[in-house]
């Protein structure tokens, strides 16, 4: 299987977080799967840790990349491609990061791990 982490799923692996689904946690956990971190999650994490928003992820903002790769998950960049879509998506979800994404799990065709509900909204196989 491969899958795409949302950020908060993300973090909540690192952290071990019990907010993270069992089934979610089966995911990552099977190395046989491919794990895909965005790099909007790695935009996303060290601009709300500079902002002050996520004061437990001060760690991980650091060296977003180094923690990534500690967890042999595979990075995933943002296209033009990406950014057109995600720019495009009718409905109206707020996040620019959410929105980009959404566009990166239509267009790699990888169900997004994530809580979010507004994500089917934007037409996301979603895994939780």
């Amino acid at each position: 299987m491969r899958v795409l982490l949302d950020t908060h799923a993300l973090l909540w692996w690192l952290d071990g977080d019990r907010r993270l689904s069992a089934r979610v946690r089966r995911v990552v956990a099977d190395e046989a799967n491919d794990v895909f971190v965005s790099a909007a999650s790695v935009w996303e994490i060290t601009t709300k840790a500079r902002l002050g928003k996520l004061p437990g992820a001060s760690d991980v903002a650091d060296d977003v990349p180094r923690a990534v790769a500690s967890q042999g998950f595979l990075g995933l960049p943002v296209s033009l491609p990406h950014a057109q879509r995600a720019g495009s998506l009718p409905h109206p979800h707020r996040d620019p990061f959410a929105r980009m994404l959404a566009a990166q799990a239509v267009m790699e065709n990888l169900p997004l791990a994530t809580n979010d509900p507004q994500m089917k909204a934007l037409g996301v196989r979603t895994i939780w």
